[in-house]
C-alpha cells in the first residue's frame, strides 16, 4: 500500500469514528452514565428542561429567577422550624433573588441561611431613612444582621410623592453611588407602591439600577403605566411586587393569571412575592416554568383579567395601599 493510500484509509477510517463518537456523545448529554472506571458517574452540564426561568435585570447584567423571594410579611409568618427549610428549598429550586428590609424583621433569617450560597445567589435590601447618615447607619446594621460585607442591591424604601428628589441627589443618592463604587452594595434603586409619578421621575432623573414597584392586574396608581416606558428606555431593571398580595382566590382570580400578567410587561424582569408555607412555594415555582413555555397572554385575555381585578383596586381591598399599612408580618397577617 503506498503513503496516499494509506493516508486515506487512514482519514476515511477517522471520519467514521468521529461521525460514531459524535453520536455516542450526543445520546449520552441526555443522562448520566456509568464510567468503564470504578463504576464512577459522569454528570452532564445539560440544561434541565424544568429549570428555573431566568431574565436578565436591566443594565445591572444580573441573571435572576423570574419568581424572586421576598422577605416581608407573608414569608415573616412562617414560624421557627418552617421558614428555614424553606429558604432552603427556595435556593434548591432556582430562586436566586432575595429581597429583604430592616423593618420586615427577616435580615436575620436570611443571615442564618444565605451566606452559605452566597456565590449563587443575590441578596438585597433596603433602608428607610432619607438623610445620609440615617441610611448609612441603618445600611450598617443590615450588612451586620445579613452576615456578609456587601449586598447585589440596596434600595431606597417605598418611594412617595412628598419625597424631594433633588435633596436626596444630593446627599443619600451620592453617598450610594459611593457604595456602589467601593463594591459594598453593587447596584443600587428605589422601591415604591405609594407613587408611580416619582416612580417615573426617580428613573428620568436619577437613573438607577433598579426599581421594584407595584404592579398587578387591578393597575391601581398606574406602575405598569408610567414607569415602563423610561424604564426601557434607560436600561433600569424593573421587578414587580404586590403581584397577587390582595387579589389572587377573589372571584377565582388565578395565581397563575396574575403572574402572566406581570412577567409578560416588556421590562420587567421578575416578580418578588413573599411565601407562607411551602406548598405555596411549590405552587408559585411550577406556576412560572410552565409560564416559560407558554405564549404570551392575548390583549383580549389581559383586557379581561383586569375587569375581573378591577374591583379590587382601592386601599380598602389592598391592604398594602393604605397609608397605614406596615410590612412588618404582624399588622396585616
Amino acid at each position: 500500500m503506498t503513503m496516499e493510500k494509506h493516508t486515506m484509509t487512514d482519514e476515511r477510517t477517522r471520519r467514521e469514528f468521529l461521525k460514531t463518537a459524535a453520536a455516542t456523545s450526543s445520546a449520552a448529554v441526555l443522562g448520566s452514565m456509568a464510567s468503564p472506571m470504578l463504576g464512577a458517574e459522569v454528570k452532564t452540564t445539560t440544561k434541565p428542561a424544568d429549570a428555573m426561568p431566568k431574565r436578565v435585570l436591566g443594565k445591572t447584567g444580573m441573571k435572576i429567577s423570574v419568581l424572586s423571594f421576598g422577605g416581608g410579611s407573608q414569608f415573616k409568618k412562617n414560624k421557627d422550624g418552617d421558614w428555614q427549610p424553606l429558604l432552603e428549598r427556595a435556593i434548591e429550586l432556582g430562586i436566586n433573588y432575595f429581597d429583604t428590609h430592616m423593618d420586615y424583621g427577616t435580615e436575620q433569617r436570611f443571615g442564618e441561611i444565605l451566606p452559605k450560597y452566597r456565590k449563587k445567589i443575590y441578596i438585597v435590601t433596603k433602608f428607610d431613612p432619607r438623610d445620609e447618615d440615617g441610611a448609612m447607619r441603618s445600611f450598617e446594621g443590615s450588612l451586620k444582621r445579613l452576615k456578609v460585607d456587601y449586598v447585589d442591591a440596596l434600595l431606597m424604601h417605598n418611594l412617595g410623592k412628598e419625597d424631594d428628589l433633588k435633596a436626596f441627589a444630593k446627599g443619600t443618592w451620592k453617598r450610594m453611588q459611593k457604595l456602589k463604587s467601593e463594591g459594598t452594595a453593587r447596584f443600587i434603586g428605589f422601591s415604591s407602591m405609594r407613587s408611580a409619578t416619582a416612580s417615573k421621575n426617580f428613573i428620568e432623573q436619577l437613573d438607577p439600577d433598579i426599581a421594584l414597584v407595584a404592579m398587578n392586574a387591578t393597575r391601581y396608581a398606574g406602575f405598569a403605566k408610567l414607569t415602563l416606558k423610561p424604564a426601557v428606555k434607560k436600561n433600569v431593571g424593573v421587578i414587580a411586587m404586590k403581584t397577587m398580595r390582595g387579589i389572587v382566590g377573589r372571584k377565582g382570580v388565578k395565581a397563575g393569571d396574575l403572574l402572566q400578567y406581570v412577567l409578560d410587561q416588556e421590562g420587567v424582569a421578575s416578580a418578588v412575592v413573599g411565601h407562607y408555607g411551602m406548598d405555596i412555594l411549590e405552587a408559585n415555582v411550577k406556576i412560572v416554568k410552565q409560564l416559560a413555555r407558554r405564549k404570551k397572554m392575548t390583549p383580549a385575555a389581559r383586557k379581561k383579567l383586569e375587569a375581573a381585578c378591577a374591583p379590587y383596586a382601592n386601599p380598602n381591598a389592598l391592604a398594602w395601599a393604605r397609608a397605614d399599612y406596615r410590612d412588618d408580618g404582624i399588622s396585616y397577617a
